[in-house]
Formats: structure tokens, C-alpha cells, sequence
């Protein structure tokens, strides 16, 4: 008899439970982008999505931050497809100046990017600038990105490294202090052409439709269209 009604509470678990959740984050429009991002490499997931907009912990991000993370200047940061800086954990974004964040880009847990310095004659001015990251990099756990930085499209940082200057030519791998070339396919059209251009079925950036980012940014951000 209880392995009857341990199967007649599965089943009702699976009725009630997972058809309701389901219908929920599907049909519900605030909630959509949970079920339409849930295939991606940055998907929404709803705890975060609860820690985050129910509980106020980076609340004003427009993209899935973890409770963790602390971004700084979050109107200064563009936020590309499927990219989500401090989605991770323990990740400090500071946009006092600028940052761009290119489609599929993925940021590993710890990483820090930074757009401006202090003044080194005056601590309490800063030097602004910007940091760029093109489509489809890998910024790998413990990673520092410093102002000024550009690193071009498919470029692969290693963990632990701090970038110090710009590698705009992309498809490469970097990695040390500072960070320098490892492995560089830019100039090998051969090997650059099986780098894979994919897309998602579903394009956020962030919890924002990608058709209707460039109304938002032009309201809300203080960056450029990418």
C-alpha cells in the first residue's frame, strides 16, 4: 500500500507541481524569459531571479546577477545576448566608466572589470575609461579586466589572469600577469572559420527581449549601441 501512495504522490507532484511551475514561467510575461532562457549558457534560473527582483539583491541590473556579485554603474554597462556579467559568483563589475559586454560572452566566477582607476594625485577623483568584450570570449575564473582593455571576438582568457592591455585581433588565448598571447589563430583564416557563430532559439539580454534592447538602452543606459 505505500508504494501505491508513493506513486499517487509522484504522480500528483508531477501534475500539480511541474505542469504548474511550467505554465507559469511560459505564459506569465514577467516571467518568461526563465522558460525562454533556461537552454542558454547564461539562463535565468528562478532563484536568482527571486533574490534578485523579489528580495532587491542587485535589483536595478537588467541582466541576472548572483547574490554574491556587486556591479557598480550598472546604466554604464551594455550587455550583450546571452551574457551576464556577474552571473556568477563573487564577480565585481565597477562601471564607473563604461563597459561592453559582446553576445555569448561568458564570465566565470571571481572575475573582476574594471573601467576606471583613482587618481593617483588625488584618490578621490577617478580616470574614466572603458572595457570592451567582443562576441563569444571566455573571461575564465579570477580574471582581471583593467580600463581600457578591448579584446576582440572569440577570445579566451585564462583563469587567474590580469589583462592590462588590449588584444582587439580576438581569436586567441591569453593568459599570465599581465596577460599575453598563448595561442593566436587571428591571422589563420583556416582555423578562425571553425569557430562557431551560434544563437539562441530565444535572444535576451538579460531579462530584456533582444528586439526591444536598443528602445531600452536609448531610455535607461548611458552606452552606445554595440
Amino acid at each position: 500500500m505505500s508504494d501505491f501512495f508513493r506513486f499517487i504522490g509522484k504522480v500528483y507532484y508531477f501534475i500539480v507541481y511541474q505542469h504548474i511551475y511550467i505554465w507559469l514561467i511560459k505564459y506569465i510575461p514577467f516571467l518568461r524569459p526563465i522558460y525562454k532562457t533556461k537552454n542558454n549558457e547564461s539562463p535565468i534560473k528562478p532563484g536568482m531571479w527571486a533574490r534578485q527582483k523579489i528580495l532587491g539583491y542587485n535589483r536595478h541590473c537588467y541582466w541576472p546577477v548572483h547574490f554574491t556579485s556587486k556591479v557598480v554603474g550598472w546604466n554604464n554597462i551594455y550587455v550583450g545576448v546571452d551574457a551576464a556579467p556577474g552571473i556568477s559568483p563573487c564577480c565585481y563589475i565597477q562601471a564607473v566608466g563604461k563597459i561592453y559586454i559582446g553576445d555569448y560572452t561568458q564570465i566565470a566566477p571571481g572575475v573582476g572589470i574594471i573601467s576606471a582607476n583613482h587618481f593617483m594625485l588625488d584618490i578621490r577623483k577617478h580616470i574614466l575609461n572603458e572595457v570592451r568584450l567582443g562576441k563569444y570570449c571566455r573571461i575564465g575564473m579570477n580574471s582581471v579586466i583593467l580600463p581600457g582593455v578591448t579584446l576582440g571576438d572569440f577570445t579566451t582568457v585564462a583563469a587567474g589572469s590580469v589583462v592590462t592591455k588590449s588584444f582587439p585581433q580576438g581569436f586567441c588565448v591569453i593568459a599570465g600577469n599581465p596577460a599575453q598571447i598563448v595561442e593566436d589563430y587571428s591571422s589563420n583564416d583556416k582555423i578562425k572559420n571553425k569557430f562557431i557563430r551560434y544563437s539562441n532559439e530565444y535572444e535576451y539580454n538579460g531579462y530584456i527581449p533582444a528586439h526591444k534592447f536598443e528602445a531600452f538602452r536609448k531610455k535607461h543606459l548611458n552606452v552606445d549601441a554595440w
